[in-house]
């Protein structure tokens, strides 16, 4: 099969005018360039230069391979320049996938800043309860809350998130406030189910204890703004993000459980296909997404 750089070094020889020349201009010997020749030659099956005359000559097939090779090279050269410029440039297509809550919420507002700002970077937000696996399709960004199992993306920081068990003050008032994790158990919860997680087991730490509870949950959905609100009328106690309640809380319409007990934090992280050789237009989305929580998340701020 030949390859740009077959083409190259045939362009040296033409340029070159002699085998002797091509060798100098490569840094090789003589014999190594006439050897590497008989291989291409072998490889193509034709016989690219003449030889035998007193100066050194190329057959038809030789000079048409030199002469579409040309128009073969400059193409190459320029679609390398336009990827370069794609990568260190503002343009191109960039596929984010985020959580519906957090998307709708946050996500949605860097986007049209960021459009805003690059106009030539054609962007399509696709929001659903299961990000990762909506990201099969190479999503460039994919904004993922939690603990993240076996993948084999890369991590970026974006935001710090605490989970939080929270209740409604009629639910406490009706059922009191739980002493400890096993309380739990005899409480009516609402679970998110988002990312395939096992929604049901609850872990919860204090100091060096640890203590899982295996909740049967009275209500389910795949949407955080739903079992919130089922939270505030008072139907069950919910496992959530800091991010998606600190309003509601407040306000005082959910309370903070079991204070001294912490959940595993679930922060916001953007995830991409690779670490080195993102394009710019990447690069500088993850950008705008942590300025925006910074110097402090804006869930912390109240």
């Amino acid at each position: 099969m030949l390859n740009s750089t077959d083409i190259q070094f045939l362009l040296v020889i033409r340029e070159s005018a002699s085998l002797l020349a091509t060798a100098h201009k490569l840094g090789l010997t003589a014999s190594a360039v006439t050897q590497r020749l008989q291989q291409l030659e072998r490889k193509l099956g034709i016989q690219l230069v003449d030889r035998s005359a007193r100066q050194l000559q190329f057959t038809d097939e030789g000079e048409l391979l030199c002469q579409r090779g040309v128009g073969i090279i400059d193409e190459i050269a320029g679609l390398m320049e336009t990827l370069h410029a794609r990568r260190h440039g503002m343009v191109g297509r960039l596929a984010i996938n985020a959580p519906f809550g957090f998307g709708r919420r946050y996500v949605a507002s860097v986007v049209a800043a960021f459009r805003q700002r690059y106009p030539d970077v054609d962007i399509r937000m696709t929001l659903s309860d299961q990000p990762l696996v909506a990201s099969s399709d190479r999503s460039d960004l994919v904004i993922h809350i939690g603990e993240l199992r076996s993948s084999n993306l890369i991590s970026h920081y974006i935001a710090p998130n605490r989970r939080l068990l929270c209740a409604s003050p009629a639910f406490i008032e009706r059922y009191g406030l739980p002493a400890h994790p096993q309380d739990l158990a005899t409480l009516p919860t609402i679970a998110l189910h988002e990312n395939n997680e096992d929604v049901t087991l609850w872990q919860l730490r204090s100091r060096c204890t640890t203590v899982n509870i295996r909740m049967q949950p009275i209500l389910i959905s795949n949407d955080g703004e739903v079992i919130r609100q089922w939270a505030v009328e008072g139907l069950g106690v919910i496992m959530c993000s800091e991010w998606d309640v600190a309003d509601v809380l407040a306000e005082g319409k959910l309370l903070p459980l079991l204070p001294d007990w912490r959940l595993p934090d679930a922060n916001v992280v953007a995830l991409t296909h690779q670490g080195a050789g993102l394009p710019e237009r990447t690069r500088a989305f993850m950008r705008m997404m942590q300025e925006q929580f910074q110097p402090q998340a804006p869930w912390r701020q109240r």
